[in-house]
């Protein structure tokens, strides 16, 4: 009889416990506690999934900015030429193929890169008149538009970025 009310006991207990109260009296983590770390590991899979995505898009415009390098073409921030520049950009980047001190030169490369089939933009800096073409926000795009516009016949040797921060 003795036997029967304690595994009658042992039986209650696993049906309506669970395997929780096992579980805390041998000292492993309950089902709520491993839920909170399941949790734990998933917020810190995603941040580090965001980190390499950072990561990757750091080496990319690393790699595109060593291969314009490679290109011997140059890369100019707005503050770096020392520019009070009047014209409003709207991009982030801008391929300039001239910087004029004539007003007419520069309207000669206007007329070129517009019959070329390019939309230039004018952009003035300190007392130079630039010719930009091909705006972009992304020095990917900035890069590939680049490699294009090097294969134009009217394309100078010294064409170079200009970067709008």
């Amino acid at each position: 009889m003795k036997i029967h009310a304690v595994l009658s006991m042992l039986v209650f207990l696993m049906l309506f416990t669970g395997c929780d109260m096992f579980r805390k009296i041998a000292g492993r983590p309950t089902s709520a506690e491993l839920e909170a770390m399941k949790e734990e590991i998933v917020a810190a899979d995603a941040k580090i999934q965001e980190l390499k995505s950072k990561q990757q898009r750091q080496a990319d415009s690393l790699a595109i900015v060593d291969s314009i390098r490679r290109m011997k073409a140059e890369v100019h921030t707005v503050s770096e030429i020392g520019a009070l520049y009047s014209t409003n950009l709207d991009h982030k980047y801008y391929i300039i193929v001239g910087a004029f001190v004539k007003e007419s030169n520069a309207e000669g490369m206007i007329r070129t890169v517009s019959d070329a089939g390019y939309i230039p933009v004018r952009i003035s800096i300190n007392k130079y008149t630039a010719v930009g073409i091909c705006p972009s926000d992304d020095i990917e795009d900035a890069f590939l538009l680049l490699k294009g516009v090097y294969r134009e016949p009217f394309c100078p040797a010294d064409v170079w970025i200009l970067v709008n921060r």
